[in-house]
């Protein structure tokens, strides 16, 4: 039997610590791209409109993301110490740039006529933004979360260094142990879910895109 077909006798046979590991996985992705979702998008509006706050906080975030998921993970250890908090802060870290970045970059391709014709037809600052501004940008916001998406997926399985699980667990045991079908119980979802997230939202992406 090859070594796909032993990965998978593998994961049906551990069904519940993988189904466990699956959910963590997810959960863990889940929580640090809303985060990130919750905290760029307003900011991303904000340095649209400001040149003080978007040198100020773009820098900041362009400075987070040099640095590694791993190297993140552990500088959190000795303040957060194993598990699920580290783990989340730095998957938030990773996904905060790319979605700051783009929003940023959204709302400043608008052209100013189409807010001042807005403005003009008696729409307030908070509809411009609502109905005519958001949907504008909403594609190139959504290629900087489908960028997130997928480096936190991938980067999830870091989790497991430090304790708070994931399919990581499987690739970790796989290396230790020198079996790639143990590896790749790990290594397969993750890849597929990453391809998902990016065949997914880029046909979301396609389909928000206004007519030219």
């Amino acid at each position: 039997m090859d070594v796909f077909g032993r990965a998978l006798d593998y994961a049906i046979n551990d069904g519940d610590r993988f189904r466990g590991a699956l959910g963590t996985h997810l959960l863990l992705v889940a929580v640090a791209l809303a985060i990130g979702i919750a905290v760029c998008i307003p900011l991303g509006v904000l340095t649209s409109r400001s040149r003080v706050a978007a040198l100020a906080i773009i820098n900041v975030f362009n400075t987070l993301r040099v640095v590694p998921s791993l190297a993140i993970l552990f500088l959190a250890l000795p303040y957060f110490g194993l598990g699920t908090t580290p783990a989340l802060i730095a998957l938030t870290i990773l996904a905060l740039p790319p979605i700051l970045i783009n929003t940023d970059t959204a709302f400043r391709r608008i052209d100013p006529a189409i807010r001042e014709a807005a403005r003009g037809m008696g729409m307030s600052t908070g509809q411009v933004l609502r109905r005519i501004e958001f949907p504008l940008a909403l594609p190139v916001m959504l290629a900087g979360i489908r960028i997130a998406l997928t480096e936190v997926i991938a980067s999830a399985t870091l989790a497991a260094f430090i304790g708070a699980g994931g399919l990581g667990l499987y690739i970790t045991l796989g290396f230790a142990q020198f079996e790639p079908a143990i590896l790749l119980v790990g290594a397969l979802p993750v890849a597929l879910m990453a391809i998902g997230a990016e065949l997914g939202l880029g046909a979301l992406q396609r389909a928000v895109q206004p007519p030219r």
